[in-house]
């Protein structure tokens, strides 16, 4: 999966002081400070064009620091192991607020902070780590005490930050990112897909509902009533949808879903180029958890629209998260990164399952010849899933998976290897992916998109797979009052090093993607493999 760089703005405005002239008085007297790892490495490369315009609008996003960060970690290790008495206890999100969210002295030092340059303060998010705002250019180069300007590097033109953004030191202290003060990189979603011929039935190719409910071993459970009923799935999106499409999907196959629903964050979007990846998402998850809520949250294609969307996920406490879009690690400002990571372990002690695309580049992500990753992913929060070759027996069961080649996986740059990894991964950074399902677009899924049928693959395939398979053992937890899938790295790592992996998991043992060669138990190209799903559930739940 490579990135590709959105244009430039305009380049009239002349640079503009630092912070020391601009603050309001009562912040002149303080010195300021720094938001450090928050200024794009690439712009060290690039050649600068010009400036951007006083009067654009900049949207941005601002990540709070965690109040008490050792004891959030403590919480969220005692909270994912078994032998603890805090095991699978997880937090509301009002509990989380109240021990480690921003106090709302805090939130109104920053949110005053930035009305007094003159920004229109927006939405912050309920676990208060998160202020949405805007301003011109103009207002947003004075505040965060930078410039903004244009640069070229190569074809590829985008605006960003001159040098780390500076705050008072009273406000800067409270802050962990600036999201916004760039334009570098898009989000990808991870999907490859083939046109089919339409208009008559025998067209229809790849897997239909009835055909992945016999592959991954859940048929049994849904005719149970095990079918997601009473669990609501969000869904990670950078564009909007058809709803046209999504109903001629479920009228094909008999399916009667309840209607998605839309969550808007950071603005929303109406943005459609990539209403195909929404609509796969929707689509998997209701072939296989047919009674599951589906709530779609919708960000502009932008970082502050990224760190917007993942504070509503994670404020709205969804029990189960899919994410198709990402960018390969370095994509990222290091502020950046660490304030989703933030996001994602909130969504860990809160028990939410997040599946993230591993990404469809194979072992070089970044597109640069290297060995990659892709980012969220790569978080050890997030289960990256990564992609294989599916193939079914003549009756529809599940015959074998192989590594998909283009499937992402590989060692991370920046997370360090997480305790329950240690035991399979003797290398100081993480490996990815954790978990796979079909990606291959030859054994792909048959959805309907843009007006017509596709068989679509990608990694973006495998993470609502799974985010389905997890709704479908919430509704079962649920009904025997057992504990739901909850953080979902726990559950999986904790069954698959027991007696159980073999009936629990297919393990996907052959294939490579390029560095990386599937393996006995777990590799870097297909982790445990993907779910066996009554052996899964039985193991679990009994």
């Amino acid at each position: 999966m490579k990135v590709t760089l959105r244009s430039a703005l305009g380049m009239l405005a002349a640079p503009l002081p630092i912070l020391a002239l601009a603050v309001a008085p009562a912040h002149a007297a303080v010195a300021p400070q720094a938001v450090h790892g928050d200024l794009l490495p690439q712009v060290a490369h690039a050649t600068q064009t010009g400036t951007v315009a006083d009067s654009t609008a900049i949207p941005v996003t601002l990540s709070l620091k965690v109040r008490d960060q050792a004891g959030l970690d403590a919480f969220v290790k005692a909270v994912a192991d078994p032998k603890s008495p805090q095991y699978k206890h997880y937090l509301t999100v009002a509990q989380f607020r109240q021990r480690f969210g921003a106090s709302a002295a805090t939130v109104g030092k920053v949110t005053g902070y930035l009305r007094s340059q003159g920004l229109k303060v927006g939405k912050v998010s309920a676990n208060g780590l998160t202020v949405e705002a805007t301003g011109t250019a103009k207002q947003v180069q004075r505040a965060f005490g930078t410039k903004l300007a244009t640069f070229r590097q190569g074809a590829h033109r985008f605006f960003a930050n001159t040098a780390e953004p500076v705050l008072p030191a009273g406000v800067a202290a409270a802050v962990a990112d600036i999201a916004g003060l760039n334009n570098y990189a898009t989000y990808h979603h991870n999907s490859v897909g083939k046109a089919q011929p339409q208009a008559v039935s025998h067209a229809v190719t790849g897997l239909t509902p009835t055909k992945a409910r016999s592959a991954y071993n859940v048929t049994s459970a849904i005719s149970s009533g095990y079918n997601g009923s009473g669990v609501t799935v969000g869904l990670l999106e950078f564009s909007a949808f058809k709803q046209s499409n999504i109903t001629t999907y479920d009228n094909y196959f008999s399916l009667s879903p309840s209607t998605p629903t839309v969550r808007s964050a950071g603005g929303g979007t109406t943005d459609l180029s990539g209403e195909d990846e929404v609509e796969l998402d929707i689509e998997v998850v209701q072939a296989l958890a047919p009674k599951a809520a589906v709530k779609v949250y919708e960000a502009p294609n932008s970082d502050a629209g990224e760190v917007a969307v993942y504070a509503a996920l994670v404020s709205d406490d969804v029990p189960v998260v899919s994410i198709s879009w990402g960018i390969y690690e370095a994509g990222e400002t290091a502020s950046n990164r660490s304030a989703l990571n933030t996001d994602f372990q909130e969504a860990a002690a809160q028990g939410q399952s997040v599946f993230a695309a591993s990404g469809d580049s194979g072992s070089d992500d970044a597109g640069n010849g290297g060995t990659s990753v892709d980012f969220p992913a790569s978080d050890p929060y997030v289960t990256g899933t990564g992609g294989t070759t599916l193939t079914l027996t003549s009756s529809g069961a599940w015959s074998k998976e192989t590594a998909w080649s283009s499937g992402g996986g590989g060692v991370s740059s920046y997370f360090a290897t997480p305790s329950y990894q240690s035991s399979v991964n003797s290398g100081s950074y993480r490996a990815v992916p954790d978990v796979a399902a079909d990606a291959n677009p030859s054994s792909g899924w048959a959805i309907y998109t843009q007006g017509a049928w596709y068989e679509f693959g990608g990694t973006s395939a495998a993470a609502p797979n799974w985010a389905a398979f997890a709704a479908i053992y919430d509704s079962e937890a649920n009904a025997v009052g057992a504990s739901t899938f909850g953080y979902a790295n726990s559950t999986i790592y904790n069954l698959a090093q027991s007696s159980a992996y073999s009936t629990a998991f297919h393990d996907v043992k052959s294939g490579s993607n390029g560095a990386y060669s599937a393996g006995t138990g777990y590799d870097k190209v297909t982790g445990w493999g993907s779910y066996n799903g009554a052996g899964f559930l039985s193991a679990e739940l009994g």
